[in-house]
């Protein structure tokens, strides 16, 4: 909700944005904070 990269991602591959945002969350704990420098990096590169 932050840049949008979740909804972008799920607008991408047609699924459901709160579905992606409930993995990324998961994603997030389990890398021990990676996925957060990952979202940034897709904030910084990804189309509006």
């Amino acid at each position: 909700m932050l840049a949008g990269v979740c909804g972008g991602i799920g607008e991408y591959l047609g699924w459901d944005p709160t579905f992606i945002r409930i993995i990324y969350l998961i994603l997030i704990f389990t890398s021990f904070g990676t996925m957060v420098l990952f979202y940034f990096i897709l904030a910084l590169i990804m189309p509006d």
